[in-house]
């Protein structure tokens, strides 16, 4: 399994979690799509019974979820073995849980489905509009949360740095095209940050970003994460404005934090902010 597998998994332990408690559902139940291939897997398990489902292989287009992931929308029956919607491949799996009611919500980020999150009920009832509606909103969390962290894995393989030696090492400044690259990946990757839930992966791109930076002596000031963060998207030529919408922060709040990284730096304007940034080595 991947680490962008693990993470996965995670994120969608985590949304059973939530789905069990936004919608009353007793029993909730999910996992990825297989890379590269029409089947997805049931990995993870919250409030049920028996292990039957667990390691499941769900084809695209067979069973509830198989529809789920074939439509790339949800799909609810209330009486699973008895549906003439849908074909019966696990209907043993299904009995073994004592499952009757099912709804099975894909997860879809870029046009692709990534995985399927189920919740069910032991007793054949309707699954109503508000039940099916709060699933979909844990879905599109998890969506947004897999974007975010496919953005981030798609900025790291691209921001590997190259040695700094010479003249750009010695003046922490560099200069052409590729630097201006380096730093508009520095600022998108310390961005990102704060948003990534996986630990491991929030770690590796706050080490990314050190890696951007190295070459220069340890810093002689020290700012505050969001202080950098902000400075980093200046120096990209952010503007305040820009710099909120990229950091999920309010424009007042934003300019705070500016204020605060140029009295620590001793600087006047922006541009004296990033320069004495970059000469510290905070900044590429």
């Amino acid at each position: 399994m991947t680490a962008a597998d693990t993470a996965g998994a995670m994120e969608m332990r985590g949304a059973l979690a939530r789905l069990r408690r936004a919608t009353g559902l007793p029993v909730a139940f999910g996992g990825l799509v297989e890379p590269g291939r029409r089947r997805m897997r049931i990995s993870e398990l919250n409030g049920a019974a028996t292990p039957a489902l667990r390691g499941l292989a769900v084809t695209s287009g067979n069973g509830l979820g198989g529809k789920a992931v074939a439509l790339a929308r949800p799909c609810a029956v209330t009486d699973y073995s008895l549906s003439r919607q849908i074909s019966h491949e696990y209907d043993t799996a299904v009995a073994a849980e004592g499952l009757r009611s099912v709804l099975a919500i894909p997860v879809v980020v870029r046009r692709g489905v990534r995985g399927v999150l189920y919740g069910a009920l032991r007793t054949a009832q309707p699954l109503g509009d508000r039940t099916l509606n709060a699933a979909v909103d844990v879905a599109r969390d998890i969506e947004q949360t897999l974007a975010v962290e496919d953005e981030a894995r798609g900025l790291l393989a691209a921001a590997r740095p190259e040695p700094r030696t010479g003249a750009a090492a010695g003046s922490g400044a560099g200069s052409g095209a590729g630097w201006e690259q380096v730093r508009e990946a520095h600022a998108a990757l310390r961005a990102l940050a704060p948003r990534i839930a996986d630990p491991l992966l929030r770690a590796e791109l706050l080490q990314a970003c050190g890696l951007l930076t190295r070459g220069t002596p340890p810093p002689a000031v020290a700012l505050a994460p969001r202080e950098l963060d902000v400075l980093a998207c200046v120096a990209a030529g952010a503007t305040n404005a820009a710099a909120a919408e990229r950091l999920g922060l309010r424009p007042e709040t934003v300019k705070g934090y500016l204020g605060s990284a140029m009295r620590k730096l001793g600087a006047h304007t922006r541009g004296e902010a990033v320069v004495a940034a970059r000469r510290a080595g905070l900044l590429p």
